[in-house]
């Protein structure tokens, strides 16, 4: 029987032997036994006998033990790599079986397939934290997964258990489980994961990874709530405002029609906004439903979404909030990826791909080419000219005082603030300011509607 070297990723940090038939089978005892590996390695001596019983099968004797040799050459490929289904019989049976046995304790939507985003970003998070948790109390992955499945789960989201439970006990590690559903689980997840596992600090890492989610959760509904109201407001004052013109002033001005009275400019304006607007309306909506698809292919070119990410940064009132709200994420993404130990170039080029805003991630991006040809990451920010001067300084002072994930951690917690602190002003200011808008609005509408009446009451007077 072939012998593997194990470590776990706990933190005691076990090490030791194990007899298996191939290296994913090992992982599935190790796993069984209740021990997460880390690394499993097939021992010096082990090699040898497998060699010997390799040249035993081929003359016609121990053909078993030579497709163990096969499926180990096979299995050299990755620490925890699948074996091929060219010569793992073994691996492959117990593949299978893992996957009929997970299909019968997890659900199936019809037809065996499930949407991959089984969560939302908070549900993501609430996970991950819930992960963290498990793991820090002792739990290995897989009775971690199993006891989150228990807890209430929707039926897409124990599938998703289902299938990552299947795919640890296959051999994979956690993050390449991650890997292989997808969505939620986006490039940031999976590189802090498999940074936990490599490290041996995997709780530690999924803790920062659920206060990094929830942290931009809270700012995305911070911004959200800042522009939801004011949208709404506009909208429907937009929509009664249309209909008062369009529909009641019109009926309450027909008696005026064939009167020889000149009509006051406010009853003018509206008269023809609403004649305007009763002919040719059709082609309004078509106007407005061209420029929205119009505007949605755009975004999907890089050269018009820059321009458009561009301006929206520049708007007043709304503009500052958005880049800071962006550059806040991506200060917090980029401390909690070089924390958990990796590289501050993966950890820019990484954090450029989380940024929805197309100015920024150039930005960062150009950040990225300068840092890979030996420069500092302070410099290349100030080049860019979007990030905020506190940023800069910030980092500048991390970089020469070797704390650069604390110092970006608290320069995080800055921009958040400050983002809290324009939404709430905006939140104060504009909806007043909205509101005086629609009443000038409705007080033409008003006057479009009492000048005529007025007049014509003069003119019966005077009669």
């Amino acid at each position: 029987m072939p012998t593997f070297r194990y470590t776990s990723s706990t933190a005691t940090s076990l090490a030791g032997v194990i007899d298996a038939p191939d290296r994913p089978a090992a992982v599935r005892m190790l796993v069984a036994r209740g021990i997460s590996p880390r690394s499993v390695e097939r021992g010096e001596a082990m090699g040898k006998t497998n060699e010997a019983n390799g040249a035993t099968g081929a003359n016609g004797n121990g053909g078993g033990n030579g497709a163990s040799r096969s499926a180990g050459k096979n299995g050299d490929k990755n620490v925890f790599g699948e074996i091929s289904s060219g010569g793992a019989g073994l691996n492959g049976k117990s593949k299978r079986a893992g996957r009929s046995a997970g299909s019968a304790e997890f659900p199936t939507v019809q037809g065996g397939v499930f949407s991959r985003k089984a969560m939302s970003l908070g549900e993501t998070a609430s996970f991950i934290r819930e992960l963290a948790t498990a793991v820090q109390a002792g739990l290995p992955i897989v009775p971690a997964l199993r006891t989150l499945a228990k807890s209430g789960r929707t039926e897409r989201q124990r599938a998703m258990l289902g299938h990552l439970i299947t795919e640890v006990e296959s051999g994979k590690t956690l993050h390449q489980a991650f890997a292989s559903w997808g969505k939620p689980f986006n490039e940031l997840i999976i590189s802090l994961t498999k940074a936990g596992e490599v490290s041996g600090k995997l709780a530690e890492v999924l803790t920062q990874a659920a206060d990094l989610l929830e942290r931009d959760l809270k700012l995305r509904r911070s911004v959200l709530a800042a522009t939801l109201y004011p949208v709404i407001l506009l909208v429907l004052a937009a929509i009664a405002i249309t209909i008062v013109t369009t529909v009641i002033v019109p009926k309450i001005l027909e008696p005026l029609k064939g009167q020889n009275i000149t009509l006051p400019l406010p009853t003018q304006l509206v008269q023809g906004f609403a004649n305007f607007v009763g002919s040719y309306w059709w082609a309004i909506a078509i106007v407005i439903a061209l420029t929205m698809l119009i505007i949605s292919r755009l975004r999907q070119m890089a050269g018009p979404r820059l321009w458009m990410d561009t301006l929206f940064i520049k708007v007043p009132l709304a503009g500052p909030i958005i880049r800071d709200a962006a550059v806040a994420r991506f200060t917090r993404t980029l401390g909690t990826l070089v924390k958990s130990g990796l590289p501050v170039l993966t950890a820019l080029r990484l954090t450029s791909q989380t940024m929805t805003n197309a100015a920024l991630r150039k930005g960062v991006n150009q950040v990225c080419d300068e840092v890979a040809g030996g420069k500092t990451i302070a410099e290349p920010l100030e080049k860019v000219g979007i990030f905020p001067p506190l940023l800069i300084q910030i980092v500048s002072l991390g970089e020469r005082s070797g704390k650069l994930p604390d110092l970006l951690t608290q320069a995080a917690g800055s921009l958040e603030d400050r983002t809290e602190t324009r939404v709430k002003v905006l939140t104060t200011v504009l909806p007043p300011m909205l509101v005086v808008m629609v009443a000038c609005v409705i007080g033409v509408v008003v006057a479009a509607i009492l000048l005529p009446l007025l007049e014509m009451q003069d003119a019966a007077s005077k009669l």
